[in-house]
């Protein structure tokens, strides 16, 4: 038996047994670093954290973050019967003045421009019907929806640098709100919506989930050991090697100054489910213990024995994962980055530390503990003829199924079917049923929308190396454009409202008294021009739109509902055409360039990359896998057909998205992937024993053999990853529980094409019949 192993691996591993302990001292040794950088990753799920540094558009943001700063937007949105009642104003004037002692913290609400205009102003009934006509007789503060029939907004400005910053400072600003929120009267209620609280939402719920998950996860090991090893030194074993490579995989993102986003619970996950797959194909021939062998030389023969397959299933697996490199959204690449050197430590581990580990502890095998059952020796002589007997109907069968699939998934144009919908807005991660969401639905009906273009007007790189941009932005002919651009844009269809340097003056014009537009004549606007520099200092929104140091650049802020690809990209044409006629009206604007900045085009970007990100990778990983299989068996035909059980789970997964409603989104479209990579382990654990057995068997004695050796291995593993990744049925966000839920199902789907479509494929494929049937075998069937 030993003398058909590689001498090498022989020597290797009885070295591993020999100095284990001092293997497992230097994973004790490693385990406090790895642990130290492991609680060190942050949590950040801003949409920038989606697109990869090297982006255009990424840069493009950056740029203009550098120009014009960077701040996130939360709006308070205070319901009441009468929202100009005076005791109303009151309390919102206190809630402002406690915003405003907060640092980092401004606030620029219709009432507070007007408190700003009206020094000392007081809420008396006299003093709030002035409001209330100042607030009602301009279309300016309705359109910003600052204002309505039944709500004032308080737009809330945080000038935060990192996903802890907007933490802290959206723990202060809830602070404050928690008095009203508990009791709002004379406020019907106060509503809180924005992309900090969102971005907050996913950041926290995604570290809660994963303390709930993760031990229910280790829980099912247990259960799930001890049921089929019957051994808690098995367990022992078993958990300390799943904790040092999680640990490994985490300290690595930590050591190399990567961060969490909402799909990155997936790569200790991924990590914790392969390495127990592998420890059981491993174990399981282990505790397979024939009589005449001592525990020692059986242990080398277990390992040797799985080492190719196990090798092969982790190497394809790794692979597949390092695939999503290709991916053009940022936290995909990373994730499959770190699983992929975390299935590298992995390998280390279940070769060095599990065996060390099995010698210290005297793990039983079958000769200590009885570990089959004869409901399984049953399955194992029914299957092969039962897949025989229906060969055609299981192949056609799952063919079929996975061809709807397909066309689920990417459509069927002449039958008017169109490919899945693709989600990327974050709002729709969390779940539908939250005040959060609601409210945020809601506010979007009211603004026309809640995606925000900015469209960022700058010099041409040859006007600026001329310079004669330097203070135009001030000049009167800017002014006039600037105007035109503005209401141009803001007449286009499906814009909500538009925000700008003109937005700003409009309003200072209309506080002093005056109409609630630019003037036209020359005169007036050359004033404004020159009193603009003296009114940057006291107007901080001012300041805001332009770059204070030249007065070259602005910007306008674009509300609108387009918040996919498709949209944005016919959004972003209009804007570029609307801003091509009013140039050719305005001179001053030939020297300049407009460009959608911010988190729309990223968005539209993250739409734009998902589909290529899955049919690139999906496309790549096959490929890798399949050569793997080629190398490893030396027959392409057959590992194709090795393949039909992977397909059809991850198609039919798609089919049942589709008929369920659910659409792809960041962590659903990492499916396919991640069940191809992880469930091609059965297939090549199949085909290595099925290999085993056609040396000197029949296609039924090969089948035989396959099942019994790793039939339950490949039964308890398919378990062990669909109970794994159905913990994250326990999450809040949609995202996350629609990944743990399809996933479980794939891997159970791919399990049963294991057992039915794979065998009816080879047996098709040899062109074999199952054996006659032994004397016993027929006599107890005439019986």
């Amino acid at each position: 038996m030993a003398d058909t192993q590689s001498k090498f691996l022989r020597s290797v591993f009885r070295a591993v047994v020999r100095f284990r302990w001092l293997v497992v001292a230097i994973y004790a040794l490693l385990l406090g670093p790895a642990v130290y950088f492991a609680i060190q990753v942050p949590q950040d799920n801003a949409p920038d954290r989606l697109i990869l540094e090297s982006d255009d558009d990424y840069r493009a943001t950056r740029q203009f973050e550098g120009v014009f700063g960077s701040a996130e937007y939360v709006i308070l949105w205070a319901e009441a019967d009468d929202p100009f009642a005076p005791d109303v104003l009151r309390r919102l004037i206190d809630l402002e003045a406690s915003l405003a002692k907060i640092d980092r913290v401004s606030t620029n609400s219709a009432l507070g421009i007007f408190r700003r205009a009206k020094a000392g102003f007081e809420p008396t009934p006299e003093t709030a019907a002035a409001f209330k006509k100042f607030a009602m007789g301009s279309e300016i503060f309705k359109r910003q929806g600052l204002v309505g029939e039944h709500f004032l907004s308080i737009p809330v400005v945080l000038a935060n640098q990192s996903a802890n910053d907007r933490r802290l400072l959206l723990e202060q600003v809830d602070a404050v709100l928690a008095p009203i929120e508990k009791s709002p009267a004379p406020l019907l209620r106060l509503r809180k919506v924005g992309q900090s609280y969102v971005h907050a939402y996913l950041d926290r719920d995604t570290r809660e989930t994963g303390m709930r998950y993760f031990p229910l996860f280790f829980l099912f090991v247990i259960v799930l050991n001890v049921a089929l090893y019957r051994s808690w030194r098995a367990l022992l074993a078993f958990v300390v090697t799943l904790g040092v490579s999680a640990a490994f995989t985490v300290g690595f993102v930590g050591l190399t100054g990567g961060v969490f986003t909402i799909v990155s619970q997936v790569v200790p996950m991924t990590i914790l489910i392969t390495c127990t797959a592998t420890l059981v194909y491993l174990h399981s021939r282990f505790v397979d213990q024939p009589e005449g062998t001592t525990v020692d030389d059986h242990q080398i023969f277990a390992l040797c024995n799985k080492f190719l397959a196990c090798t092969a299933s982790i190497f394809a697996a790794a692979v597949g994962f390092a695939a999503l490199a290709v991916s053009k959204i940022r936290p995909i690449r990373e994730m499959g980055l770190w699983v992929a050197v975390g299935l590298f430590l992995t390998w280390l581990a279940v070769f060095t530390l599990f065996p060390a580990l099995q010698k210290i502890l005297k793990t039983p095998t079958q000769q200590e503990t009885k570990i089959g059952a004869k409901w399984y020796l049953d399955l194992v002589t029914f299957l092969p003829r039962f897949t025989y007997r229906y060969r055609w109907l299981l192949v056609l069968g799952s063919l079929a199924l996975s061809a709807a699939g397909a066309v689920a998934l990417f459509g069927m144009k002449p039958a008017g079917i169109a490919p899945m919908y693709l989600q990327t807005n974050p709002v729709e991660y969390i779940p539908h049923d939250s005040d959060l969401y609601k409210n945020t639905k809601e506010l979007g009906k009211q603004l026309g929308g809640l995606s925000v273009t900015t469209l960022w007007l700058r010099p041409t790189e040859e006007a600026q190396q001329a310079k004669r941009t330097l203070g135009a932005v001030s000049k009167k002919e800017m002014l006039r454009a600037l105007d035109d651009l503005h209401t141009a844009i803001d007449r286009m269809p499906g814009v909500g409202s538009v925000t700008s340097l003109v937005t700003i003056l409009r309003t200072l014009r209309y506080v002093a008294g005056k109409p609630d537009a630019l003037p036209t004549d020359d005169e007036a606007l050359e004033k404004i021009s020159d009193d603009f520099e003296l009114m940057l200092p006291r107007e901080p929104m001012m300041e805001k739109f332009v770059d204070k140091g030249n007065l070259s650049q602005t910007y306008l802020a674009v509300v609108t509902a387009a918040d996919d690809y498709e949209s944005f990209t016919a959004l972003n044409a209009r804007l570029l055409k609307t801003f091509a006629e009013v140039k050719a009206r305005h001179p001053i604007f030939s020297d300049y360039t407009i460009r959608a900045v911010g988190l729309a085009p990223l968005q539209a970007k993250i739409s734009h990359h998902m589909v290529p990100t899955l049919v690139e990778s999906f496309e790549l990983t096959v490929a890798i896998i399949f050569v793997t299989f080629l190398l490893v068996f030396r027959s392409g035909i057959a590992r194709i057909m090795a393949m039909i059980p992977s397909f059809f789970a991850i198609l039919v997964m798609f089919l049942i998205m589709r008929g369920t409603g659910i659409f792809l989104n960041v962590a659903t479209i990492l499916i396919a992937t991640t069940v191809l990579g992880t469930s091609e382990n059965d297939q090549i654990h199949f085909f290595y024993h099925f290999q085993e057995g056609r040396k000197d068997g029949t296609v039924e004695q090969a089948l035989r053999h396959t099942l019994l050796v790793s039939g339950r291995a490949i039964l308890f593993a398919t378990l062990i990853n669909a109970g794994g990744f159905l913990a994250f049925a326990l999450a809040t966000l949609p995202p996350i529980r629609q990944f743990g839920i399809l996933s479980s199902l794939a891997f159970v789907l791919s399990m049963i094409a294991d057992f039915t479509a794979l065998p009816a494929s080879l047996w098709l494929l040899f062109r074999k019949k199952p054996d006659e049937p032994s004397a016993s075998e027929a006599a107890t069937s005439a019986q």
